[in-house]
């Protein structure tokens, strides 16, 4: 992919540019709680985006994706947005590091990504972090990678109509080879844990079904779960986010809420426990403990939250019926794959069952994963 970039950044631009890349993530669990305040748990992949990026003298942006073979030429100022999706996200990134204060001048580059599109391992957060990790550095900004993360997800809110958590683009700034990250979404407290499950593989099943963060659905249960906070809140009102209730303060506003908001906020806290269930069970070596926290989180996501879907509970009623250790749709949902965790043994028989029983039922094979957890942003010398 290197390559492929510099050689087309040559025949546009010339030479001089410099190299930057951020990773896609996976996260083991706690989903749906990073705009909820609460824990989550991810790391960084060695998947992502990676950008030959140099100054140009303009003040002008020159865009080229080689994964679309498309150019976008744009300005730096609010009234400059793109149309198209891709050159948004560049475009949102300049403008909010410009919001805060930081230098962003006219550039050329050329990116692409191997991050499958689609696959719920947060392609936009590592195209979002590799250019303000990028665009930090060139023009020695000096913001900390809080911030840079608190760009990637403002250029979601205010540029791209997803109301995303910091979940996705921390991880990707902050990822650590062979570490999982515990982080609190409220606070930006994290912890690395080691992550290296000797006899098991992480594997992500791709159902191969697209899903679209931007759709209203996500956006709705957003709305759920603040709603469902705001409730409880009048009683106890030391709680801001849903992160902060517990499960019998949610039972207290029960009538007062509409049964959809109670289903999605009865999920919510209790996948706050099961983060931190799994990060005590890993301190052990414990992975049966963990792999059924998986199970549960799905379930939660199927019949309270309601972010699954007939193929991905497919793929988890497989991996459950063929003793995998856990297994759970990972990513915003409606689409998109499962993560799960397998034991060596296992891993081969249960690819192949997917493979076979999944395109028996659909029409097509998924498509498989393997997961190395790695770094996060950082510049390729």
């Amino acid at each position: 992919m290197k390559e492929r970039i510099h050689t087309k950044f040559k025949e546009l631009f010339g030479d001089g540019g410099r190299i930057f890349a951020s990773a896609g993530r996976i996260n083991l669990i706690g989903e749906h709680t990073d705009y909820n305040g609460g824990y989550v748990f991810p790391g960084a992949i060695d998947k992502g985006i990676m950008a030959e990026i140099k100054p140009n003298g303009k003040d002008k942006v020159r865009a080229f994706s080689l994964d679309y073979n498309a150019e976008c030429v744009f300005g730096l100022n609010e009234e400059d947005k793109p149309e198209e999706l891709w050159a948004r996200y560049i475009f949102g990134v300049c403008r909010e590091t410009i919001k805060r204060g930081g230098t962003v001048k006219g550039f050329d580059c050329v990116f692409a990504g191997d991050v499958p599109l689609g696959a719920g391992l947060s392609s936009s957060a590592a195209l979002e972090s590799c250019f303000a990790f990028a665009i930090n550095e060139l023009y020695q900004n000096g913001i900390d990678k809080f911030e840079l993360a608190k760009i990637g997800q403002s250029t979601e809110h205010n540029y791209c109509g997803v109301k995303c958590g910091i979940m996705d683009q921390f991880a990707s700034l902050f990822g650590k080879k062979d570490h999982l990250i515990l982080l609190n979404t409220k606070t930006l407290e994290h912890k690395y844990y080691p992550f290296n499950p000797v006899g098991y593989k992480l594997v992500l099943i791709d159902s191969k079904v697209k899903h679209e963060l931007a759709s209203s659905a996500y956006n709705k249960r957003r709305a759920s779960c603040e709603n469902a906070a705001k409730a409880i809140s009048k009683n106890h009102p030391e709680v801001e986010f849903l992160s902060d209730a517990k499960r019998i303060w949610l039972e207290e506003v029960k009538g007062q809420i509409p049964a959809e908001d109670f289903l999605r906020a009865q999920y919510v806290i209790g996948e706050m426990q099961r983060v931190l269930d799994v990060c005590d069970a890993l301190e052990r070596g414990d992975y049966e403990t963990v792999g059924e926290m998986m199970y549960q989180t799905h379930f939660g996501l199927s019949h309270l939250y309601e972010v699954s879907c007939e193929e991905l509970d497919f793929l988890n009623k497989l991996a459950r019926k063929m003793d995998v250790c856990g297994s759970r749709v990972m990513g915003g949902g409606f689409g998109g794959c499962t993560i799960n965790l397998v034991k060596d043994e296992l891993y081969q028989p249960f690819i192949d069952a997917a493979k076979k029983e999944y395109a028996a039922k659909f029409g097509h094979e998924p498509m498989v994963y393997d997961v190395v957890v790695s770094d996060g942003a950082r510049e390729i010398k």
